[in-house]
């Protein structure tokens, strides 16, 4: 199982925005066991999409449907405009 983590540091006032997006986006995209968050503690406006895959064949096909499927696209488009910085966590569920 892969747990991937889409981490986010969100311009200032826009966190709730970029995590409702978030939300909204997954759900249209069929992402299955997600999961918004949003900081308590450390990094300011830090906002994480977390989801989990079978394996990196389903990361990778879910990935390469993103960038096709229009449900999808519709929801985040704009997100860019609400973040200044994010990385992309793959990690192995022991």
């Amino acid at each position: 199982m892969i747990l991937v983590r889409n981490c986010f540091t969100a311009k200032p006032g826009n966190a709730g925005k970029l995590a409702g997006m978030l939300k909204e986006a997954a759900a249209a995209g069929g992402i299955p066991k997600f999961r918004v968050m949003t900081d308590m503690t450390g990094e300011f406006n830090r906002v994480v999409l977390e989801w989990e895959a079978e394996n990196l064949t389903e990361l990778e096909a879910r990935l390469k449907d993103y960038g096709t499927n229009p449900k999808f696209r519709e929801k985040m488009a704009g997100y860019t405009d609400l973040w200044n910085t994010g990385y992309r966590e793959i990690l192995q569920i022991a």
